[in-house]
């Protein structure tokens, strides 16, 4: 079980397959020319979203209990790992609305495909 059922963070994720699509969709846009885009899978998720689609995509039950993100944020303080439960409870999000606008680009895989492939067996 994590202590992490009431965390409201965002967070951006990108799927290999995303980043690829960009990269071809710059290549062949003239639009694209000595731009700089950022890319994501167009959906943010909070670390409990996280969590419970990747238990999702293992096939798994989520064991999360809701610990007020203030009460975590206190104890890690008292714990002396401040700065561990900022990165791991603060938002970080990308901005992918240059690349929608400029080039008409809109991510292929979703945010859920994207967990369910890095669980799906890979065959050689």
């Amino acid at each position: 079980p994590l202590p992490l059922g009431a965390t409201k963070n965002q967070r951006s994720l990108v799927a290999l397959d995303n980043v690829v699509d960009l990269i071809i969709t710059c290549i062949d846009h003239p639009a694209a020319a000595n731009e700089v885009f950022l890319v994501g899978d167009g959906q943010d998720l909070s670390t409990t979203e996280l969590l419970k689609g990747v238990a999702a995509a293992m096939d798994k039950s989520s064991r999360l209990i809701p610990v007020p993100q203030s009460l975590l944020m206190f104890g890690a303080t008292l714990l002396g790992k401040r700065a561990v439960a900022q990165r791991l409870l603060g938002s970080l999000q990308v901005d992918i609305s240059k690349a929608r606008d400029l080039l008409g680009w809109e991510p292929p895989v979703s945010v859920q495909e994207g967990l369910r492939r890095c669980f799906e067996p890979q065959s050689k």
